[in-house]
């Protein structure tokens, strides 16, 4: 927190009782309404203001609670087609805006569906990615053919991936008359033209009959943005066959910290088996390892993972692709459990990695190890080295263990559930712009330059992590955001997930005359 900033303790917001309690009398407090009518007016506000196209699909957001926006269960689905090596999962990659999605330079690599969640210009869908279609396909290629005429059953619109290089072939071909059949909305991708002079090789396409070919690199992203318009355009607002991609299943948990903190020897302790090799040498796991375990009555899925070092450009041959491994699984899971050994000195290297959870956008539990072990004086430099490392991350559960003997194990479910719950909160539009006004009439932000940016409106734009928007007639500061996500934290909780705030400066319209 900036110094200058003004003290969240000393403020006097909302005397009366907070939003969504019950009144002394048990009747429902009125305010949800109250809040809601004052959003309408700062909406309405707004539109004297500068608007983008994206701004108005954030504000489409619905205000109340019973509407959802992160209900999957409506989202439309998109699956993307192709035969084997057009560059369908590195497209995958670039539209998710990570690399989850397997990728090799070799055909076939990418055999069952698999489906992630994506968004374009304030739309949600969801991709499903799938193996190669073939005409001749045999054996396992012909289930991995079989898989994908399945996600083409199951999709409200269909990306057609083609090697514009390689150019229309029998294959091809063959998917444009199964493509007919099914009766799905295409949107056709010429992929690999990496530059305006490949543009010719993509023309070329439209010898296939489904409209216009999009020139794309999905490697580099050119042209992704106007293929992903076109999608948008025939993408239905509502899935026709909801349900088809379930979300459900156990919560994904993995277990990060630099090497020998003692993240097998908990996943053995859960487990209850010696599932993971255990050995006092620093870096013994190499490879990720999915372990379903069942604690506190639910089922949930961890992931042991090689130490983080220092830096991964710093690490070398197998370390290196242990830290690469390691980020993938913290991108796969909902949840990181970082293991610190509360009997050394908290390092530099917990504290990369407990950043790497935030900038994974992950919830956080952070677990102090080999808790049993320690006398009254180390628990006391333990305490200071906490407020003065963890400085940025007081609002993550801590839970003190041992691996070795299961103490306090048990404890870790709650925490998880906190955190879990945390990362899943979404605040009414209503409620948060009744919150940030009283908040700002009691601590305006400061006068720079004979200028004071004015907070028009907010929006929480998604969750898992929580991100809200904030629309300004000005910059705000560094310290004042802060501050904000400081009173954010204390009104609505936010215990073990980071939030991510936002600001957009819009200026007021040029009247005309």
């Amino acid at each position: 927190m900036n110094e200058a900033q003004p003290d969240a303790e000393t403020s006097s917001v909302h005397p009366e009782p907070a939003p969504g309690d019950d009144a002394a009398d048990g009747r429902p407090d009125p305010r949800p309404d109250e809040d809601e009518a004052v959003a309408v007016a700062l909406l309405a506000g707004l539109e004297d203001f500068e608007l983008e196209d994206e701004d108005r699909a954030l504000l489409t957001i619905p205000m109340r609670d019973g509407a959802d926006p992160d209900d999957l269960t409506e989202v439309p689905v998109v699956a993307i087609i192709g035969r084997p090596n057009v560059g369908k999962s590195t497209l995958v990659n670039r539209i998710i805006g990570r690399r989850e999605a397997v990728v090799e330079d070799v055909p076939g690599v990418t055999r069952d569906r698999v489906a992630y969640d994506a968004e374009w210009a304030g739309r949600r869908f969801t991709l499903v990615d799938t193996g190669g279609w073939e005409v001749d396909a045999s054996g396992i290629h012909l289930r991995v053919a079989e898989q994908a005429e399945v996600a083409i059953e199951l999709a409200d619109a269909v990306l057609f991936v083609v090697d514009a290089v390689v150019g229309a072939t029998d294959t091809d071909e063959a998917v444009v008359r199964l493509l007919r059949r099914a009766g799905r909305p295409v949107v056709l991708v010429a992929n690999k033209v990496d530059d305006q002079r490949g543009e010719a090789d993509a023309t070329a396409l439209w010898n296939l009959g489904l409209g216009e070919p999009f020139p794309v690199s999905a490697l580099h992203g050119r042209g992704t943005g106007d293929a992903l318009d076109a999608l948008l355009a025939v993408l239905p607002q509502r899935s026709a066959i909801a349900g088809a991609y379930s979300r459900g299943g156990p919560r994904r948990v993995a277990l990060v910290g630099r090497p020998n903190v003692g993240k097998s020897s908990l996943l053995n302790k859960l487990a209850g088996a010696e599932r993971v090799v255990v050995d006092d040498v620093a870096g013994t796991t190499r490879d990720p390892v999915d372990e379903d375990v069942e604690i506190g009555g639910k089922t949930w899925r961890f992931v042991d993972t090689a130490g983080i070092r220092r830096r991964v450009h710093q690490a070398r041959g197998a370390d290196f692709y242990a830290s690469l491994r390691t980020q993938t699984a913290l991108e796969k899971a909902e949840v990181a459990v970082v293991l610190v050994d509360a009997g050394d000195s908290i390092a530099e290297q917990d504290v990369r990695v407990v950043q790497q959870v935030i900038e994974a956008g992950r919830a956080l539990v952070i677990a102090y190890n080999k808790w049993d072990t320690l006398d009254e004086e180390r628990r006391y430099y333990l305490e200071r080295e906490i407020e003065r490392e963890f400085v940025q991350v007081p609002w993550a559960p801590r839970v003190n263990i041992s691996a070795r003997t299961g103490r306090h194990t048990d404890k870790l479910v709650p925490a998880l559930e906190t955190a879990l719950e945390s990362w899943d909160t979404r605040v009414p539009t209503g409620r948060l712009n009744a919150f940030l006004g009283s908040v700002v009439a009691a601590h305006p932000h400061p006068v720079r330059g004979g200028k004071q940016p004015r907070i028009l409106f907010a929006t929480q734009a998604s969750t898992r992590p929580p991100r809200f928007v904030i629309f300004a007639s000005g910059f705000i500061e560094a310290g004042y955001r802060r501050f904000l996500e400081r009173r954010l934290r204390e009104e609505f909780g936010f215990v073990g997930s980071p939030i991510e705030i936002s600001v957009r400066v819009r200026e007021k319209r040029r009247r005309n005359g």
